[in-house]
């Protein structure tokens, strides 16, 4: 195996386990050493890769949103636009146990932003990131028709808003707040504002 596809592979592992760790046990509590456990490396071959926790905790959220957009991405150029919207939607709330996990890094996230400034400028930076991908899809189905024009960032940014706050009550098995619910009542904001149907399409 080439030498940098085995470095891919190896930091893969460790951003895999990395974020499996962080979500069951907390930033705070975890060790390098247990995530080089859990990636079956040494603790030398992690700290070659990623020098600190604070770099290893970076590298982990944006490995997880990364994944997560190229997987709802796959046939955008394909795909209905307000399928690729509803797909979008749905990565941004904790809808399978891939983005439950994803969930418990974002909780992390917040927490550390609150008392960390680089963190709290990395959390902007992550938002200004899910904010253009939101956007981004919504100016695709303006541009080709399928969408009534509408201000993007304006949307983008109730989107988001709405998610986080659903995203909380879900994460936090609120009874009054379902996910079914949940993607209902964000995507009828959606739809009022693009001139769509108000049931989500399904995938």
């Amino acid at each position: 195996m080439p030498t940098k596809v085995r470095t891919a592979d190896t930091r893969e592992r460790i951003l895999t386990a990395a974020c499996e760790a962080i979500a069951e046990i907390g930033f705070e509590k975890i060790r390098m050493r247990m995530v080089a456990e859990r990636a079956g490396v040494s603790t030398a071959l992690l700290h070659y890769h990623f020098d600190t926790r604070e770099k290893l905790f970076t590298e982990a959220m944006a490995h997880s949103f990364a994944n997560t957009a190229v997987d709802v991405e796959r046939d955008a150029g394909t795909a209905p636009a307000a399928v690729i919207l509803a797909r979008i939607l749905r990565s941004l709330l904790p809808t399978d146990a891939v983005l439950h996990q994803d969930w418990r890094l974002w909780q992390e996230l917040w927490v550390r932003a609150l008392r960390d400034e680089s963190t709290r400028v990395f959390a902007v930076d992550l938002y200004a990131e899910l904010h253009a991908w939101v956007s981004g899809a919504v100016r695709r189905g303006i541009e080709s028709g399928e969408f009534t024009p509408t201000d993007v960032d304006e949307l983008a940014t109730l989107v988001l808003s709405l998610s986080d706050g659903y995203g909380i009550r879900l994460m936090l098995r609120d009874p009054m707040v379902t996910l079914d619910k949940a993607l209902a009542s964000i995507w009828r904001h959606i739809a009022g504002a693009l001139g769509l149907p108000e049931t989500v399409p399904a995938d």
